[in-house]
């Protein structure tokens, strides 16, 4: 990767283009639970994303196989999307970006009155 594709992040559309591609392949349960876990993850991720790629990578990697095998989503996932993602991205109840920018206000607004 490049300094320019750093900067502006063609770098991130290129491979979350190939994961768009390899999503459409699966089932369409498959398909469904994929775009959850997308809306999931993306509330842990980093200012740039980058975090969350190598994760992207391995639940795709996880919906193919399971779909390969014939296991449902349910047998996989479970029914909790959303604790599933949590748990993927760091422990249960992980930060999210407005967690984190609500700790950050907190603490300056707790400095500013000399606490």
């Amino acid at each position: 990767m490049n300094f320019w594709e750093k900067i502006t992040g063609s770098d991130m559309t290129k491979e979350f283009k190939t994961f768009e591609t390899r999503a459409n392949k699966l089932p369409a349960d498959y398909q469904a639970a994929w775009e959850k876990m997308k809306v999931n993850l993306w509330s842990h991720s980093d200012f740039t994303g980058r975090n969350l790629m190598p994760i992207f990578d391995g639940v795709l990697g996880l919906l193919e196989e399971t779909a390969a095998d014939g296991q449902s989503v349910q047998d996989v996932l479970g029914d909790d999307i959303t604790g599933f993602c949590k748990a993927l991205a760091g422990e249960e109840g992980a930060k999210s970006l407005r967690d984190k920018w609500r700790e950050q206000l907190n603490n300056n607004i707790a400095k500013k009155l000399g606490k």
